[in-house]
């Protein structure tokens, strides 16, 4: 029978209530739970940064309600500029992409809609007011040419894409589309014309279906196509573009700029003078317009401002008579004047001649006679050699350290140099890391297989090493060759590799090249490059710290100047009047500030992205036309690959395969912040389109230390392998080249390293000592760099030819 347990029920007698909570606590309860603890003492929390503090809820709503009323300022801030009577007009690009679209009847249906009137005729741009909705708009209609679509759509607030019901984009199209979401766009809307055409009228909603589908794939926040033929649909549209806050453009937002209203060209001028004050007139946009700082007028270039003269609108209401009388007397108000730091239009350093003493050149620099190649940063054998350690000799068994010294040489006079080797494994230090190919994954000894056959290829020491005769030299090193390339088309392993002629010397032909132990790590001696640097290397801008220099920049412009939204007349200097007879007024003209230094050159760098449908490679020192932010150069860049290294040194690319991503560098003036980049080439495949857009790309830190290491690669053939010991040919062609580049590591595809031994015979051949047993079928490599200098880049502008192909211009600089 179980044993009873007895039940014990809680006590229900004692309740504890809870305590009271007091929302404004007494001195005395705030003492007692203090208990003696005096203020600051207490223990500090773990979590470090503001951001990892634990915040109450009163504390997070008060940080909420900040960030709400930052972000109202900052709203209210960037629409202050285009409220009033004579607020900046909101600027609003059309760009037709179809052939049978009419940008100005699209802005005469958008007008009607609200009952507005423009205010200036149609040359360049339109500007309206809505009454309606108290905004000022400036319509820019654009022809459908790619040039053109992209000046107007960098500087516009708007974007309006006109689609046809009918017709198709087609490559043209989707052309302008590309470029013009690749260089920066601000708000985008899309509307068709002519949708009233398409019969029956049940197929016009599938029509704007097929119409969003095509335009979403660019830009997928395209929630709706507008019609331009329903005037409820342009009313919604004027609403959208005079309500909407513009996002801008990052890179065109950190500096000044305008939309040119219009151009003032000297008169009274003397038949003999090229250069007069040209006088453009607009409303600052962006930040503060400086007087010392250079601007970019469209294709012209780079100019000096004299000075910034007020250009206001007069006010629509009556004035006083004593108003107008003041206004009379006022006369031209200047706004900002240039002083002593006005930058100036120069590009390169001033020139300093510096005349070195040759008498004063000491011993220790005297130039020596090198003897070997540079490896890192010393040429090896060019001196006593002491630096080195000894070679490892035979020695009877127990011999001490002490008594080593006293044996000249080897205690054996017999024996096959493989008995050495296999002898001499354990003085030998074989685990140094070695680098096949780039350097950058060292061996790889996973993928080690064993050879299927041992290469019965022995020789004693005693055996004379005889020289094929050269005409079976010849034949055998044809046929290995052509087995070779049949190899290197299955197979690319070898890109940077080349071959050497059997006439040609490698240490003359190879004379700049060097060795590096590791590509990422080791030393790159820039005094061997010095002899061989570009003529205005030491006149480029030099920035050792870019993350610094770009905040105080940043920092220079937001301060000063004259302030955005107001009209103004800026004066430019030394403008050649020759520019006269090609500035078009039907086309848009902006003008762009640039920050400090932005007109000196020295080595940029971008990132590229080959368009995954171009055809072909591209190939570095290729012709390529550069659009960053609001300047074009036609460039040659040199490619390289992309990462941050120890010592910044980089492999050179030959080619930009489709899809790859690389770094371009050439030599043109500086761009501050990451400004989106555009890369063109002339096309084939459209003949009514000159430039088609192949890659993307984004500006990067400019740096003159950035080292661009061309690499080549010698390969050999194993001719007689024993164990670890191999003997190479094909490699070098005489006895002189083996002895210069026997300091390097050589390497095989299959991750064996190894170093050259001696040379054997007259012909090139020679022993190397490996790590490991190597395959047959495997090949042996060195690999040499030598630094290659980036290419200039010129100023490019389009001009149409007789033939209707465009060619690069260079307009004068004032």
């Amino acid at each position: 029978m179980a044993p009873m347990t007895e039940h014990h029920h809680r006590n229900t007698t004692k309740v504890s209530h809870k305590p009271f909570k007091s929302r404004h606590a007494t001195k005395s309860l705030i003492r007692d739970l203090a208990k003696g603890k005096v203020e600051g003492t207490e223990a500090k929390p773990n979590r470090k940064t503001p951001h990892q503090q634990v915040m109450s809820k009163f504390d997070r709503r008060n940080q909420a309600r900040q960030i709400r009323q930052i972000k109202h300022q900052q709203n209210v801030k960037s629409t202050s500029i285009f409220s009033g009577q004579n607020g900046a007009p909101r600027i609003i690009a059309l760009v037709p992409l179809c052939g049978d679209i009419d940008a100005v009847a699209a802005i005469q249906n958008l007008n009607q809609a609200v009952d507005a009137e423009s205010l200036w005729p149609l040359e360049g741009h339109m500007r309206v007011r809505v009454d309606r909705f108290k905004q000022n708009l400036a319509y820019v209609p654009v022809e459908r040419d790619l040039m053109t679509a992209l000046d107007a759509c960098r500087l516009a607030d708007f974007v309006v894409f006109l689609l046809s019901p009918t017709e198709e984009p087609g490559e043209e199209g989707e052309l302008l589309l590309k470029s013009i979401e690749g260089q920066g766009v601000s708000n985008v809307l899309t509307m068709v014309q002519n949708l009233d055409t398409v019969e029956p009228a049940k197929r016009r909603p599938q029509v704007v279906a097929s119409l969003k589908s095509y335009i979403t794939h660019f830009f997928p926040n395209q929630e709706k196509v507008l019609s331009l033929d329903a005037e409820s649909e342009c009313s919604n549209a004027i609403r959208s573009l005079c309500t909407t806050t513009p996002k801008g453009v990052k890179w065109r937002e950190d500096r000044s700029w305008m939309l040119v209203e219009n151009v003032q060209w000297p008169t009274n001028l003397l038949k003999a003078s090229t250069e007069g004050e040209v006088v453009v007139t607009g409303v600052v946009r962006g930040r503060g317009l400086k007087a010392n700082r250079l601007v970019q007028i469209g294709k012209w270039g780079h100019f000096q401002i004299e000075k910034i003269t007020d250009a206001a609108l007069p006010i629509s209401k009556k004035r006083k008579a004593d108003e107008m009388a003041v206004d009379e007397l006022k006369g031209e108000e200047v706004l900002e004047a240039p002083n002593e730091e006005q930058e100036d239009l120069a590009e390169l350093a001033p020139y300093e001649a510096t005349m070195e003493d040759i008498d004063a050149l000491s011993i220790s620099e005297a130039p020596t006679e090198k003897r070997g190649v540079l490896l890192d940063d010393h040429h090896y054998f060019s001196d006593d050699e002491t630096h080195l350690p000894d070679a490892p000799k035979r020695l009877p068994k127990g011999t001490s350290s002490y008594q080593s010294a006293w044996f000249l040489g080897d205690m054996s006079d017999s024996g096959s140099d493989y008995e050495d080797a296999v002898d001499d494994e354990g003085d030998i230090d074989m685990e140094v890391p070695a680098l096949p190919q780039d350097g950058l994954e060292g061996l790889d000894k996973t993928t080690f297989k064993e050879p299927t056959e041992a290469t019965p290829s022995e020789y004693p020491q005693s055996e004379m090493f005889l020289d094929p005769s050269p005409d079976d030299e010849a034949a055998q090193l044809a046929e290995y060759r052509a087995h070779r390339k049949t190899e290197a088309n299955e197979d690319l392993e070898f890109p940077d590799e080349i071959e050497l002629h059997p006439n040609v010397l490698a240490r003359e032909r190879l004379a700049r090249y060097r060795g590096l132990k590791s590509l990422r790590t080791s030393h790159w001696d820039t005094s061997e490059d010095r002899a061989h640097e570009p003529e205005e290397w030491n006149r480029l801008l030099q920035v050792p710290d870019y993350k610094r220099a770009r905040k105080q920049v940043d920092n220079d412009s937001l301060v000063g100047g004259v302030q955005p939204g107001r009209r103004v007349h800026v004066h430019l200097r030394n403008v050649p009047l020759i520019l006269q007879q090609t500035y078009n007024p039907t086309q848009p003209l902006a003008l762009y500030s640039l920050l400090r230094h932005e007109q000196k050159r020295t080595v940029v760098n971008y990132s590229i992205t080959l368009s995954s449908d171009h055809p072909s490679p591209l190939r570095s020192k290729d012709e390529l036309i550069l659009q960053c932010g609001s300047r074009r150069f036609l460039i040659k860049p040199m490619f390289s690959q992309s990462g941050n290294t120890p010592n910044n040194v980089h492999k050179f690319l030959r080619f930009l395969h489709p899809g790859q991503t690389a770094i371009a560098s050439f030599i043109a003036p500086i761009t501050w912040g990451s400004v989106p980049a555009l890369f063109f080439q002339p096309s084939i495949s459209m003949p009514g389109t000159p430039l088609a857009l192949i890659a993307k790309g984004t500006s990067l830190p400019a740096s003159t230390s950035r080292v661009i290491a061309k690499r080549i690669i010698l390969t050999g053939h194993p001719y007689k392998i024993h164990k670890k010991l191999v003997t190479v040919r094909y490699m070098f062609f005489n006895k002189e080249d083996v002895q210069w580049f026997k300091a390097l590591q050589l390497w095989t595809k299959r991750g064996r390293s190894g170093f050259i031994k001696e040379s054997l015979g007259t012909h090139g051949y020679f022993k190397a000592t490996f790590d490991g047993k190597i395959n047959p079928q495997d090949a042996v490599g060195v690999s040499l760099y030598k630094r290659v200098w980036p290419r200039e880049a010129r100023p490019w502008t389009e001009a149409k030819s007789g033939d209707g192909s465009r060619e690069q211009e260079m307009p004068p600089v004032g």
